[in-house]
């Protein structure tokens, strides 16, 4: 059965977005398995980072603001579409150059099914007072659920990704060890098992 490339980003809420675009653009910049994109990586940050901009904007700003978030958001989708058409051509109906692209795949199944528990989680510094962690790919699956907490108190708000290499955690005290885990969603229960739990050290 032919493989196709997961559409599911487009429905991601916009920091979402902004993160699996940039997790698209990480894993494609010298993918041997896809040596002629549609869009460069260099034009894909280039819209990514537009659209970061007016999201900060819009925040804070008025209608005006918002619709040229909304604005920038479609020019970002117009080109991860032309890149998950090129990935779903160019992967040679194989699984894992599919997911080395930073894509999902659509779920072949029809009926719904438990989703796997994410595995072999990993945790990294990103800037000050930022963690980055990233799962093995769950099958099936095209959103993931993050949580952290500190030494003492309760999990803090979750986050959500469409990455399952690029799950960002902000706003954290440097020196702080925090444990992290991360669940998929969907499926027939609605989210995976969370992940074995990792710790690690803001910076």
């Amino acid at each position: 059965m032919q493989l196709r490339v997961s559409l599911a980003f487009a429905r991601l809420p916009d920091k979402e977005l902004d993160n699996f675009t940039l997790g698209v653009k990480d894993r494609m910049t010298g993918n041997g398995a896809y040596p002629t994109p549609p869009v460069t990586t260099v034009n894909l940050e280039a819209a990514r980072v537009d659209f970061e901009e007016k999201i900060a904007k819009a925040a804070s700003g008025g209608p005006p603001d918002t619709a040229a978030k909304n604005n920038s958001r479609q020019v970002l989708l117009g080109e991860l579409r032309q890149l998950a058409s090129y990935v779903q051509i160019n992967c040679n109906n194989d699984m894992a150059t599919l997911l080395g692209s930073g894509f999902q795949a659509m779920s072949t199944n029809r009926a719904q099914s438990p989703l796997d528990q994410p595995t072999s989680l990993d945790v990294q510094n990103g800037t000050s007072g930022q963690l980055i962690a990233s799962v093995t790919p769950v099958k099936n699956t095209s959103l993931y659920e993050g949580r952290i907490k500190g030494p003492t108190g309760d999990w803090l708000p979750s986050v959500f990704t469409g990455d399952s290499q690029h799950i960002v955690f902000d706003g954290l005290t440097p020196g702080t060890t925090y444990t992290v885990q991360v669940r998929a969603l969907g499926g027939a229960t609605g989210q995976s098992d969370w992940s074995d739990p990792s710790s690690h050290m803001a910076m």
